[in-house]
């Protein structure tokens, strides 16, 4: 006999008449009419052949085969019930699971130190590798399940993807400590006759801040033009080049690099920054943990 010659309900319908012995308390333990309960045991009886339980006067008492199958079936039964209902679990201490996240070199800069920092105390097992959300068709590979998360300003990432807010930044104008300018409001004009380092990073937030800029018509005096950020702290702090820069970043590298920022004399919006996940890992403990680790140490509001 074949799986598929069973219906299946009819053995939750036969487990329960073994520990019952009562089609009546049977019916109303499966919320089932009586008559219902009589007609399953019916259909079973004449699929596998057999009278399966007797009535007497103690109740429906199980013939041997039927005695035959109690044990087997209700292993069964226990084993499908408790893996259908059991929920996974991440356990953070004793994992040795490898993340990865797509951001950018500034959101690496930023977030990084301080993420690496807190896995070092909760879960030294666990390690991350980060992939740039620019290099990669992201939706693509999200999809795919190569990436679990993405940190940035990211409207491709739409249908099909679960967002949570981190936070929100205004860019600054950053240069080295003991500039000309440091301390000072800077002009619109002291901005445009100085010289600049800009970061050309197409596909992101930040060249759309730079897009702005030239829309508003304001010429900078470009001096160089880097593809990342990673060098632009160095850069910065033995030259007296500005960078129009998120201000997170410029939080990160003031101390390191010895740079100083002030609010940009150019009016620019506030930019948000996401945290993308599939729809399909929305569950998943592991991607959970991560994305509330991540909350819980970069949020605006510190939400849980």
């Amino acid at each position: 006999m074949e799986l598929n010659d069973v219906d299946l309900n009819l053995l939750l319908v036969f487990n329960e008449l073994l520990i019952e012995r009562r089609v009546a308390r049977v019916a109303d333990k499966l919320g089932l009419t009586q008559p219902s309960v009589s007609n399953a045991l019916s259909r079973l009886r004449k699929t596998l052949d057999d009278e399966l339980f007797i009535r007497t006067s103690n109740g429906m008492e199980p013939t041997p085969y039927a005695s035959q199958l109690a044990e087997p079936i209700s292993s069964a039964l226990s084993t499908i019930r408790n893996s259908l209902n059991q929920q996974a679990v991440f356990a953070p201490a004793t994992s040795t699971r490898k993340f990865t996240i797509s951001a950018a070199d500034v959101g690496e800069v930023y977030f990084l130190p301080a993420l690496m920092d807190k896995l070092a105390q909760v879960a030294p097992g666990v390690s991350l590798k980060t992939v740039p959300n620019t290099t990669v068709n992201l939706r693509e590979t999200m999809e795919a399940g190569q990436i679990d998360l993405a940190i940035g300003l990211l409207p491709q990432l739409k249908a099909g993807f679960f967002q949570r807010s981190l936070l929100h930044q205004d860019y600054v104008c950053m240069f080295r400590e003991g500039h000309p300018l440091q301390g000072k409001k800077i002009s619109l004009k002291q901005f445009c006759e100085a010289d600049h380092v800009v970061v050309s990073a197409p596909g992101t937030g930040h060249s759309k801040m730079d897009e702005m800029i030239e829309r508003k018509g304001i010429r900078r005096n470009i001096r160089l033009t880097v593809p990342h950020f990673v060098a632009v702290g160095h850069i910065l702090s033995t030259t007296d080049l500005l960078a129009t820069v998120p201000e997170r970043y410029a939080m990160a590298c003031r101390v390191p690099f010895k740079l100083a920022y002030v609010k940009h004399p150019v009016v620019l919006p506030r930019i948000g920054i996401n945290i993308f996940w599939h729809a399909k890992v929305h569950k998943e403990p592991g991607n959970q943990w991560l994305r509330n680790l991540i909350a819980e140490l970069f949020s605006d509001s510190k939400a849980a």
